[in-house]
């Protein structure tokens, strides 16, 4: 795309192969893949839209024509997408979008992800708690214990000054990355060209002392192969009739 008015300040990660999701992606990217109605990648624009972004970068590769089709028409974030003839990761992929985003601070979401807001929207939550004079990377964390559907070993320690620490070692910790994330552009310098996975911006993050971590306090859910859908399904449709409750009885704030 030619002619950007401005920069966009946030980030959806739409490129992945989505191999666990398949047959349903065989002929459909994982992004595209609705969730109660509406395909995973709607959901979270519609989160950029309603914490107020009105451009964003999608970035793509698998079956990328379908989701380059299906944002054209989207005005609330108008998206702005970054093609990927060869696969790079997510780090990769970051880093070829810089020039069409923000100088000072990105949120980056992944495009697969579901969540229900808490008591005030992840987004905005994330906004606001960003600190760059103190802060590098800000990742949304959930607890193991508590995330629908997740049955891994967790990914990071949350230290009582907020920084985060690598699970290293350790059998398991109480933490997992839920995908959301605020990060500095500045990480990027110095990195590889070509694909390489976010995880090195982390560890570069980690080792400054600037990455910290914020806990989600709505709900979570996992969703990788087509069982796991079937089967959230229902808890998530309830899950959202219970977040639209709250957001009528709020005044929708």
């Amino acid at each position: 795309m030619t002619g950007i008015p401005k920069s966009a300040q946030a980030m959806v990660l739409a490129a992945g192969l989505g191999k666990r999701m398949r047959p349903i992606t065989d002929n459909m990217p994982k992004p595209l893949v609705p969730v109660a109605g509406k395909p995973m990648l709607d959901h979270v624009l519609d989160k950029l839209a309603a914490a107020g972004f009105d451009q964003a970068v999608v970035n793509c590769h698998y079956l990328g024509q379908m989701i380059v089709d299906h944002v054209a028409t989207r005005a609330a974030p108008m998206v702005i997408t970054s093609p990927e003839a060869d696969l790079l990761e997510t780090g990769g992929g970051v880093k070829k979008a810089l020039p069409m985003l923000d100088r000072d601070a990105i949120l980056i979401a992944n495009a697969d992800v579901f969540w229900t807001e808490g008591r005030d929207a992840l987004f905005d939550r994330m906004i606001s708690a960003f600190d760059p004079d103190h802060m590098d990377a800000l990742l949304a964390i959930y607890p193991v214990a508590d995330g629908y559907g997740y049955d891994g070993a967790g990914d990071f320690f949350w230290q009582v000054d907020g920084r985060l620490k690598r699970r290293g070692e350790a059998a398991s910790v109480p933490y997992f990355f839920t995908g959301v994330q605020v990060l500095s552009p500045r990480l990027f310098e110095n990195t590889p060209d070509g694909a390489f996975s976010l995880n090195v911006i982390y560890d570069k993050a980690l080792a400054r002392g600037r990455c910290y971590g914020l806990v989600h306090d709505g709900g979570y859910f996992h969703i990788g192969t087509p069982e796991a859908l079937s089967e959230s399904e229902p808890v998530i449709a309830k899950a959202l009739e219970i977040e639209r409750s709250k957001q009528a009885t709020s005044g929708g704030k």
